[in-house]
């Protein structure tokens, strides 16, 4: 089977730390490893330690951050656990390495006993003494729902009041939701009986999937073992193909959050659903019962979500804006299915006068960097590309004699290198785009060799913290030739390329499925011989950002590979950008602060939703939280969403002024000032 290449951010949306994949129900006997697990472990870390970019060893070192990292993905809440059960594990800290090269994958099944019977305990505990439990909502004190901060328990009797304080939240938010005390207790019955029989489901199969990616991840965090069941779902995934509403998800604690709204799908289109924001029941239908889905697994919230194209789903959610503390809100969206032409670039002109000059902005959306692959093969002429397609907007744009352009990369997660090469030789003349280096040391040069230039006027391009891959090497390129400004937020900082491969082609097993292995294998640069990867594309008119690189991005990740630096390759910047120029233009933004009133108020939001992804704290006091949501509610009225784009839809023509999105407002005012600047 041949390998296949990716270099956007890609993620399985059942690969998330803290859950397994769901399997056959099983008994509660001892779960025990196929013959073929320890075959796959070794074939895996062959694979790693000769083809993987970092070059590590599978070595004491990386199995005592794998012992590590396997802990945290069965108890990522240090709910299960104590201290004791951890002492317990140290015989494994230096000898996972030896054990995996033995074809031994005895320990992740000897810890997952362990795990299974501390949970066993601990929903036994739940359901027979705090689930009826008549809680006093008057006395004052917290639960902290970031259990990193935390330490590990030391026995049962600190456990019991870890839970105890877990269902307290969770009936006080029941509570203030207007339900009384018999459906409280019905409704956390019902919950915590679905979560028992979902982890008394776990097989075998799920075990070591859990225990390979503890593995494979601590390379780095886009090398991932799929099991053939996530094999399956990841293929579909990159086709596009699965119907629903358009959004990955992941688990944080015991809530089911958005950690990407899908370019074109429902959930984008809708305007409604928004990065972060936290799912916390489904419901089929206009009319249907919404299920309470906190605690749930990825795979079953998932599961309740999809659904056949055109049938309606109703969602509760806990907006990424007013945090934990503030209210639930309740949205409909209809399903379907992600169209290549949801995905294509779309232009919109506004007006703007600056200074008695009249002016006429372009705005070209490119949600990502797409190429039908297909078409191309079949020598289709009429192919469907990003870059065929922007060539032909600019000409619209010109046609519509545009002053400037701004070309908006937010949210755009990559997509085809190829494409993105291309894109960037429409606005020079030619020469270098990005540097390759792989594995073995070896550094390709990927240039644009075509010397013709479709756009050659002012161009600001847009992006956030969410633009990845492909879209930092556009951005990265058009700023190190000088080409064009970039405004907005750091990248993502995803600077690396994967492949898949096959186990079968190692592993010759006619009873038993094996997976694939996702490796990375390549590391982008810049023409300058600056790494993409962790720090990002760092703009040139820095705006206000809500995220934390410790919380969002590549960064936020410990496994992450490093920033670092090679030679630069040779290349002929443009004299358009200059180190005054953008000067001129921060000075300039830096004056909109201290006049505009929409902007200021912006920043103060901003900041506002920057602290409120600090807070994880929930009071447990009735009047407490009461207040804490109608404070959020009141902040959020006075709010848009500032992660996303307004939804990817036809702008009409009109003033700049008149923008609600205001990073798209701030953009285009800096392409006035660019365009000012050449003109004035």
């Amino acid at each position: 089977m041949k390998n296949r290449i990716f270099s956007g951010i890609i993620s399985a949306v059942l690969l998330v730390p803290g859950i397994l994949l769901a399997g056959n129900p099983v008994d509660t006997t001892r779960l025990k490893p196929k013959p073929v697990f320890g075959k796959e472990a070794k074939v895996v870390t062959y694979i790693l330690d000769n083809n993987h970019y970092r070059k590590l060893t599978l070595n004491d070192s990386l199995s005592s951050a794998i012992l590590d990292s396997y802990i945290k993905n069965l108890d990522n809440n240090k709910t299960y656990f104590t201290s004791a059960d951890l002492a317990s594990f140290e015989k494994y800290r230096w000898s996972i390495d030896d054990l995996t090269r033995a074809e031994n994958v005895n320990a992740a099944f000897d810890i997952y006993a362990v795990f299974r019977g501390r949970f066993t305990a601990r929903m036994d505990y739940v359901m027979n003494n705090l689930i009826h439990q008549q809680f006093d909502y008057t006395t004052d004190e917290y639960y902290e729902t970031d259990r990193d901060k935390e330490p590990w328990c030391k026995n049962d009797q600190e456990l019991n009041d870890v839970w105890r304080k877990i269902i307290k939240s969770q009936a006080l938010s029941l509570k203030l939701a207007g339900k009384g005390q018999p459906e409280i207790e019905k409704t956390l019955t019902e919950r915590y009986e679905r979560f028992r029989k979902s982890i008394l489901q776990f097989n075998s199969d799920d075990v070591f999937s859990l225990y390979m990616n503890s593995i494979t991840e601590s390379y780095d965090p886009h090398t991932n073992y799929l099991s053939p069941k996530a094999a399956d779902i990841f293929k579909q995934n990159m086709s596009l193909s699965l119907e629903g509403i358009g959004a990955r998800l992941q688990t944080e604690n015991d809530y089911t959050k958005v950690a990407e709204v899908i370019i074109g799908g429902p959930a984008d289109k809708s305007g409604l659903v928004h990065m972060n924001d936290r799912i916390i029941g489904v419901a089929q239908g206009e009319k249907g019962d919404f299920v309470d889905v906190i605690g749930w697994r990825i795979d079953d919230v998932v599961k309740l979500i999809k659904g056949p194209k055109g049938t309606t789903v109703r969602l509760q959610i806990l907006p990424a804006e007013t945090g934990v503390n503030g209210p639930s809100k309740t949205i409909q969206l209809v399903r379907d299915k992600i169209k290549l032409e949801d995905q294509k670039a779309k232009k919109n002109v506004i007006h703007y006068e600056k200074d008695g000059k009249s002016m006429t902005l372009g705005v070209i959306t490119l949600p990502s960097f797409y190429m039908d692959f297909e078409a191309y093969q079949k020598g289709d002429p009429n192919y469907t590309s990003t870059s065929r397609d922007v060539r032909r907007l600019i000409k619209e744009l010109q046609d519509e004699k545009v002053d400037g352009i701004a070309l908006d990369l937010r949210n755009n997660g990559g997509g085809s290198l190829t494409e993105a090469i291309e894109l960037t030789g429409l606005f020079i003349k030619d020469g270098p785009v990005v540097q390759v280096k792989n594995s073995l040391n070896r550094i390709d040069v990927q240039a644009d060799d075509n010397p013709s230039i479709t756009y050659n006027g002012p161009l600001v391009v847009l992006t956030n913290r969410f633009s990845a891959s492909a879209s930092e090497i556009f951005a990265g390129a058009i700023q190190d030739y000088h080409r064009g400004v970039v405004v907005g937020e750091s990248t993502f900082g995803k600077g690396t390329v994967q492949t898949v491969i096959d186990l079968k082609r190692f592993i010759n097993d006619p009873d038993n499925e094996v997976g694939e292995l996702k490796l990375t294998f390549q590391k982008f640069y810049r023409v300058t011989g600056s790494s993409t990867q962790n720090k990002g594309v760092i703009p040139d008119v820095k705006l206000p950002t809500a995220l934390d690189p410790q919380q969002f991005g590549e960064s936020a990740n410990p496994s992450a590979l490093p920033w670092d630096e090679i030679r630069g390759t040779l290349f002929q910047k443009t004299p358009v950008i200059n180190d005054r120029v953008i000067a001129n233009l921060n000075k300039s933004y830096q004056e909109r602060l201290k006049s505009d009133k929409t902007l200021a108020q912006f920043v103060n939001d901003t900041e506002d939703i920057r602290q409120s992804y600090k807070e994880t704290r929930v009071s447990l006091n009735e009047t407490v939280r009461k207040k804490e949501m109608a404070e959020a509610e009141k902040k959020k009225a006075a709010h848009t969403n500032l992660n996303t784009r307004l939804p990817n839809k036809e702008l009409p023509t009109s003033d700049l002024n008149e923008l609600e999105d205001e990073y798209l407002r701030e953009g285009l005012f800096v392409l006035g000032d660019l365009i000012t600047s050449k003109i004035g």
